[in-house]
């Protein structure tokens, strides 16, 4: 079962690092900063994988809490990605609700944050299989 499908183009002789994605009926530029020689014309793709995980965790809570009839009000979730060798990166995520909630609540949402299907796909590892054609 395909759970997601995204194209991604990058035109020649067009600035240096952009590049068109597209995700069904969704347009996005994806680009680098500049501080890394990129013209900065869209989000970097380091970004977008923490978009991925900061929106599944979001959206994973706000369902539950209806599901279950909680209030959570306002969901807010920041991630960070930190390289901290070759070989040793990891990303921070907070995560807070607006509205009061117990000491179960939370920490039964927090339970739910460590199982979200992008935080599983994260920390399970993803295989990819990749080929290179020419012509198209």
């Amino acid at each position: 079962m395909v759970i997601s499908e995204v194209a991604v183009f990058g035109e020649a002789g067009a600035a240096q690092y952009v590049q068109h994605v597209t995700a069904g009926p969704h347009k996005m530029l994806a680009d680098e900063p500049k501080d890394r020689d990129g013209g900065d014309a869209g989000p970097a793709p380091f970004d977008y994988l923490l978009a991925a995980l900061g929106s599944c965790t979001s959206i994973t809570l706000r369902m539950y809490a209806d599901r279950k009839g909680w209030n959570l009000g306002n969901v807010s979730v920041k991630l960070e990605y930190i390289r901290e060798s070759k070989e040793v990166a990891r990303i921070t995520r907070a995560v807070s609700v607006s509205a009061a909630i117990s000491e179960e609540q939370r920490a039964r949402l927090a339970d739910i944050i460590e199982r979200t299907p992008v935080t599983l796909a994260i920390k399970q590892g993803v295989g990819i299989a990749s080929n290179v054609s020419i012509g198209q």
